[in-house]
């Protein structure tokens, strides 16, 4: 009998587990549609995953492998996007640009945390924005929300902001180019310094030739690899915040995860394609996985959505990250 209740919990957790990979894939099909694919992927399963949650309410008889995706796989993703982050290329080449990216992290979430006490916003959420903002989008948010123990609905709206924002910016971008009196690798500077998302650099650089796409990609990379530290700071004041009147501190889960996306990264910067080769199909195929992995997360994420607290407390933040990406532009623009 006990035998026979642990293999339908293993059912439905496989289930749970199937559920979000196929809203993933129902997201991959919509992100192909006109429209849509300027959001991508993610973000098309998040509005996928929060529509089903409105309709149909949350899916309790395949909760734990849902919570499985939305925990482990997210932190498994972020691991394998330590291999998007070639260290070696930062030390040998970037250096130059990590100043003015520790700036640009400081000055986003600064920024972020100002405005949100000025509109009253959700200070979680805005937290989540100011760092997906400064540092690369959702993969940030991802890494920050467990530390600062954000409720998933909070991560879920974040990373819907986040992509939608980006996008729209990245495009301005591309629209802005032709006008700005900027040289190739001077645009493909800004972009990489300002814009929240990989992708969003990779759209918004590309037209300006592969000078440009090279030296935006170096500079988002700066950024991706100032997450890290980024994370320890968080670390240390929500230690320091958890501290009790009794000097006894709440404990802080250390984010193993993020040791993985550091060995990940020299795992990628200085083995793989050296001591091990390794095809560009085989690089594609595991960002892939990774993209695969973290949209099966988000969707977890969306499900914990509530559409009217979405409505009541998305509207605040997303006016605060709106001016801050804006103000960000103008700051890096300036300071090229």
């Amino acid at each position: 009998m006990i035998e026979k209740k642990l293999t339908n919990k293993k059912i439905l957790w496989i289930t749970g587990i199937a559920f979000t990979f196929f809203i993933a894939l129902l997201g991959f099909i919509l992100a192909k549609v006109p429209g849509f694919s300027h959001i991508g992927q993610l973000a098309s399963a998040i509005i996928i995953a929060v529509t089903y949650r409105q309709l149909f309410g949350y899916p309790e008889w395949v909760r734990a492998g849902i919570t499985f995706s939305t925990k482990k796989l997210l932190r498994l993703a972020i691991i394998l996007y330590g291999l998007k982050l070639n260290i070696d290329v930062v030390f040998r080449d970037g250096l130059g640009l990590l100043a003015r990216d520790v700036l640009v992290i400081a000055f986003a979430i600064g920024a972020m945390v100002l405005l949100a006490k000025w509109l009253k916003a959700d200070r979680n959420i805005s937290l989540l924005l100011g760092v997906g903002t400064g540092v690369c989008g959702a993969a940030a948010i991802a890494a920050v929300a467990p530390i600062i123990k954000a409720k998933d609905e909070d991560t879920a709206i974040g990373v819907g902001i986040i992509a939608m924002l980006g996008t729209v910016f990245a495009i301005g971008y591309t629209l802005l180019r032709p006008i700005l009196p900027l040289l190739p690798t001077d645009y493909g500077i800004w972009s990489g310094m300002s814009l929240h998302e990989l992708a969003h650099v990779a759209i918004a650089a590309a037209p300006a030739g592969e000078d440009a796409l090279a030296i935006a990609l170096l500079a988002k990379l700066g950024r991706v690899f100032l997450l890290v530290p980024l994370c320890f700071i968080f670390i240390y004041f929500m230690k320091r915040k958890s501290k009790g009147e009794d000097g006894e501190q709440t404990k802080i889960e250390f984010p193993w995860f993020l040791v993985g996306f550091i060995l990940m990264s020299l795992f990628g910067s200085y083995v793989l394609g050296h001591s091990i080769p390794v095809t560009d199909g085989v690089m594609s195929g595991i960002s892939s996985a990774t993209t695969w992995l973290l949209t099966a997360a988000m969707v977890g994420l969306g499900l914990n959505v509530s559409l009217k607290d979405l409505l009541d407390r998305a509207m605040r933040p997303l006016i605060a990250v709106t001016i801050t990406s804006i103000c960000l532009s103008v700051l890096v623009y300036f300071i090229l």
